[in-house]
């Protein structure tokens, strides 16, 4: 019979048998049942530029009221965001995905029926409520199923399922909002999926089991990672004892997040300043440009059609980004990945706002694309890897809220920036902003291969 020190030696926590894992076909579904949601959350995203760009033409709205239809969508994002992950610390991480899903899902099918700019502005700041709590709950969700040794690139395929999205909301905006008067109500009646797909996630995905923990549901949580085991094969099962308490964790010596820790607190506040300043910087240039692109593209002298041609084809090199950025994520480490993806962001976006042909816009847009959305897809592998499971949501959410501030601001201030240098200052800026960011990067720890708790 073995004695307690050697029944130490063979015990492993929750966390760490799900750490050991492989990709598992149980991973797989998570996976894409995670994706899916992400997919539909840049789809309405996108969808809302190519609305926009419509309602121009139809209602002729001024400048000022197209950035506003923009950012306060992304005022609502900003509060989600904060509060959601606030939430999913409380709540459950699988609890707020699927309320983030219905609220915005239901929001974005109650725009198509508005009649005027005001009510337009009071569902968008709905649908940003729950944009912004969804897409740090499902990283910090993905992030806490998700073997050490593939973590980082497990969250990028995640990631690309924005593009996915985003070209989904390309092709509605070529084929439905485009196509008639009424086109652009269509397009947002098909955005209200998010609404019976929240039903899907609610009874199909399984809660994490680092946070049942934390509310010591520990028999639940014990019968979700042996799901995931009984997924690897027989060679992963695990017959040592298992943590039932917090005693327990004591007596075999099982590590277990610091429940002190905050995210300003001295071990987390540097890395906290440097994930805020990139989150802020990213987004004020991504959504500067991207959700301005096809507007930009009418005033040059394209038609709507054009216009969301290109938006289409530039939009399609987002996938190559993220395949590179999730290949080398676990070969050359967090960090250098997100740097590299963001200086090709700022190269880029010079280029962009120097390009004047077809095809320098085509090419530079899409340069934009690969990099910018790389950069995404480290960006969103980093943050939930930073912080302890109990301040994880809170860590991730905020850091995604203060970034938001930049994308409320940014479209207000495109039509600044183009009235005194055009597209060419507009593009500079970004680009500066794309630099910062990179910098900031090398203030993070690098987390590859690292167990998280």
């Amino acid at each position: 019979m073995e004695t307690e020190d050697e029944q130490m030696q063979d015990v492993l926590s929750r966390s760490e048998r799900l750490e050991r894992l492989p990709f598992t076909k149980k991973l797989g579904k998570l996976l894409g049942t995670s994706g899916v949601g992400w997919a539909l959350d840049a789809m309405d995203v996108g969808l809302i530029s190519f609305v926009v760009a419509a309602l121009a033409e139809q209602w002729g709205l001024t400048d000022a009221e197209r950035s506003w239809i923009i950012s306060v969508g992304f005022i609502g994002m900003a509060i989600g965001a904060t509060f959601g992950g606030l939430l999913a610390d409380k709540i459950g991480r699988r609890s707020v995905f699927a309320l983030t899903l219905l609220i915005y899902g239901l929001a974005t099918g109650a725009s198509a029926l508005v009649g005027s700019v005001a009510v337009l502005l009071i569902f968008r700041f709905i649908v940003g409520l729950g944009l912004g709590a969804e897409l740090p709950v499902a990283s910090t969700l993905m992030s806490e199923f998700a073997p050490k040794n593939i973590r980082g690139r497990v969250i990028v395929w995640l990631e690309a399922f924005w593009a996915l999205g985003w070209i989904a909301a390309a092709l509605i905006g070529y084929f439905v909002v485009a196509g008639s008067d009424d086109g652009w109500r269509w397009g947002l009646l098909i955005g209200a999926v998010p609404a019976l797909y929240a039903l899907i996630i609610r009874l199909h995905t399984p809660e994490s089991v680092r946070f049942l923990e934390t509310q010591g549901k520990y028999d639940e949580a014990e019968g979700i990672v042996q799901d995931f085991e009984e997924s690897a094969g027989p060679d992963y099962a695990y017959a040592g004892p298992t943590v039932q308490s917090a005693e327990d964790a004591e007596r075999l010596a099982v590590p277990q997040p610091d429940k002190s820790e905050t995210i300003w607190s001295r071990t987390m506040r540097k890395r906290t300043a440097a994930l805020w300043t990139i989150w802020f910087a990213i987004n004020f240039s991504y959504y500067g440009a991207f959700t301005w692109i096809p507007s930009l593209l009418t005033a040059q002298g394209f038609s709507l059609i054009k216009s969301f041609e290109f938006t289409l084809i530039i939009t399609l090199a987002q996938l190559p980004g993220y395949f590179v950025a999730a290949y080398l994520i676990e070969r050359i480490g967090r960090r250098s990945t997100l740097a590299i993806f963001l200086a090709g962001s700022a190269l880029a976006a010079v280029l962009y706002g120097q390009a004047a042909a077809d095809w320098q816009i085509i090419g530079a847009g899409m340069m934009l694309s690969f990099f910018n959305l790389g950069a995404w897809g480290a960006l969103y592998a980093i943050g939930p890897e930073l912080y302890p499971t109990t301040v994880r949501g809170t860590g991730t959410g905020a850091a995604a809220g203060f970034g938001r501030i930049a994308s409320i601001i940014t479209p207000l201030l495109v039509p600044v920036f183009l009235s005194l240098g055009g597209n060419v200052l507009v593009f500079t800026i970004f680009s500066i902003a794309f630099a910062i960011a990179a910098g900031a990067a090398f203030f993070l720890p690098e987390q590859r291969g690292k167990a998280i708790l």
